[in-house]
């Protein structure tokens, strides 16, 4: 598939009989788990600038790593049952393992409810606030893949869903929620407004012709615009998480930074060059551990 990693460890190194699951898993594109991971990440640091370090904390890293792995691979196995058909039309698409008849229906049923249960289980490690937020976290979900079919703004629907993870990092540490991660969560959504316009912008000639909608297709040539709308809605939001939270000067630092990487992304995007485009948004990753990074040394230090 042209967005996958080259000489990605699925294409390599695993077996063949499970190579169309993981691709229905994205394990070949990993960019995805890092972006859902990355606000629980954030959560939980966030959480850690406002009441201190916990032991739970040693298990809330790893278990929202594997979290998002599992989850992300039912997420995407959902959407590619609902958009088997759409998928068999767009030329990035075509590829899959449903429309290309790798792997069919109910074996794609059955391979998501398996990764569903994997993350029931650690879901069911962390307290009672934390069980709560993931479960209602599927309603989401399971809209985002029909969002394409009635909204312009399907973005903003995988925004809901992709940073739900901000707020549940923080109730698995704190037991609840409070202003913090409610503006972090508002800031990964101006965040994935951002990155998920430029992805969808690969798609976007091929989307007009099958009818599918997108903020590529609505905002066209005013895209830029729009970008520095989302990023400085980003920025913002993620300072008052930090200034709620009790966040020191290297704190700040994060969404400041995240800010400036979103500006080099704005600067060098060209909105025509799908490669180009599939390439800043792989990128994406780097802002977020840029912002990360600095909320853990404040958390630290």
């Amino acid at each position: 598939m042209r967005d996958a990693v080259d000489r990605n460890w699925v294409d390599h190194l695993a077996p063949p009989w499970s190579r169309p699951y993981l691709r229905l898993a994205r394990a070949d594109r990993p960019i995805g788990t890092w972006l859902l991971l990355i606000p629980c990440w954030w959560g939980i640091t966030l959480a850690i600038l406002d009441s201190g370090w916990r032991w739970v904390d040693l298990w809330l890293f790893p278990a929202t790593a594997i979290g998002a792995f599992v989850m992300r691979g039912a997420g995407c196995t959902w959407n590619d049952i609902t958009d088997r058909e759409i998928d068999g039309q767009v030329e990035r698409t075509r590829s899959r393992p449903i429309p290309s008849g790798q792997v069919t229906v109910l074996q794609a049923i059955a391979f998501m409810i398996a990764l569903g249960l994997v993350g029931l289980v650690i879901l069911l490690t962390l307290n009672s606030a934390a069980i709560w937020l993931g479960v209602i976290s599927l309603l989401p979900v399971c809209i985002y893949p029909f969002a394409k079919r009635f909204t312009w703004w399907p973005q903003l629907f995988l925004g809901i869903a992709f940073n739900w993870g901000a707020l549940l990092g923080w109730a698995a540490h704190d037991g609840g929620l409070s202003l913090p991660p409610i503006y972090l969560y508002l800031a990964g959504i101006a965040w994935t407004l951002h990155y998920d316009t430029i992805y969808a912008h690969q798609d976007r000639e091929d989307d007009e012709l099958i009818g599918v909608r997108s903020t590529a297709r609505l905002f066209d040539q005013d895209t830029g615009w729009w970008l520095w709308l989302f990023t400085g809605l980003t920025v913002v939001l993620a300072l008052m998480a930090v200034l709620f939270a009790k966040g020191g000067w290297i704190a700040l630092l994060g969404p400041l930074g995240l800010g400036g990487f979103m500006a080099w992304q704005i600067r060098e995007l060209d909105i025509d060059d799908p490669d180009q485009c599939l390439r800043l948004f792989r990128a994406t990753r780097f802002g977020g551990f840029l912002m990360l990074g600095c909320l853990l040394i404040d958390a630290i230090f």
